[in-house]
């Protein structure tokens, strides 16, 4: 697959009511916060678990990806943005990381799942720099998609406990405010259709091998809690009809044509439901904002 191609001037179609600005919230977990957070469910709360233990060292590549083409960014608006979404992937990593001692805590192999999860990145890291930031958009696709339903879906929030609920309210929303960055730099520096198309397809594999491998291993720290009828009722809610990840495969689908644009599904109105309760968690010693980056 070739790794050259044209840039292009891009300009960027975040709305105008939208803002990428990075806000730590100081999220805390204790003894208050049951072992199944979501709907009680084994199955559910450990595939969870799992994603976030892909978050802070994911959320580095995406950074790095996008950081090594800053200079090619022509659009001042775009290179705010770019700016922006480096510091509210910083603040997931941040967040990600307390509720994944949280669960580390809890007897989960948090660590070794962090050491699988170096090596996997470590053989995406010897690909070119655009096939790396290919890789990107399409997992920044997947996280706007679940970002999404998890904004829409009164369902999937009211099961969550409470203090977890506000960590994936809060994430969902920035993912949702940046969910165009990655893809209009991708653009900027002259990706193909060919690499973003091809990659969301292996990003979304990869992405489902290791999300199942890592909530396999956490459930099998966890062998108590474990009930064929939960997983069965689990696996139903997730890929049955109507289901919390089954609903999202037209959505999956629309990266493959070849006008898409993130921002064609205009759901910034989610933003600003949600931005209001969301800020009302912030701890009192990030009221006034954050400014530690990723590296």
């Amino acid at each position: 697959m070739p790794t050259t191609g044209r840039t292009q001037t891009v300009k960027t179609r975040t709305p105008d009511n939208v803002t990428i600005k990075p806000q730590r919230m100081g999220f805390e977990f204790s003894e208050k916060t049951p072992r199944y957070w979501l709907d009680n469910s084994y199955f559910i709360s450990h595939t969870m678990n799992a994603l976030s233990v892909l978050f802070p060292q994911g959320e580095q590549f995406f950074v790095d990806s996008v950081r090594y083409f800053r200079d090619q960014i022509t659009d001042p608006k775009m290179k705010e943005e770019v700016r922006g979404f480096i510091g509210q992937e910083a603040m997931h990593s941040l967040e990600h990381m307390t509720m994944n001692q949280h669960v580390r805590d809890q007897g989960m192999p948090v660590e070794e799942l962090e050491k699988q999860l170096s090596v996997i990145l470590g053989i995406a890291k010897k690909l070119p720099k655009r096939h790396q930031l290919a890789i990107t958009c399409g997992l920044e696709h997947l996280t706007a998609m679940l970002a999404d339903m998890l904004l829409e879906r009164n369902d999937v929030r009211e099961d969550m406990h409470e203090s977890m609920r506000t960590l994936w309210v809060w994430h969902a929303i920035e993912e949702t405010e940046h969910k165009a960055v990655t893809f209009d730099v991708f653009q900027q520096v002259g990706g193909s259709y060919a690499e973003r198309t091809f990659y969301l397809a292996f990003s979304t594999a990869m992405l489902g091998v290791v999300a199942s491998a890592f909530t396999a291993q956490m459930m099998l720290k966890d062998p108590k809690g474990f009930s064929l009828k939960d997983s069965a009722k689990s696996l139903w809610r997730m890929w049955g009809k109507d289901g919390t990840f089954s609903s999202l495969i037209p959505t999956w689908l629309e990266y493959f044509k070849p006008g898409f644009h993130p921002w064609d599904h205009n759901n910034s109105e989610l933003i600003e439901r949600f931005k209001a309760q969301v800020s009302e968690k912030i701890a009192p010693q990030f009221k006034t904002g954050n400014r530690r980056t990723l590296q």
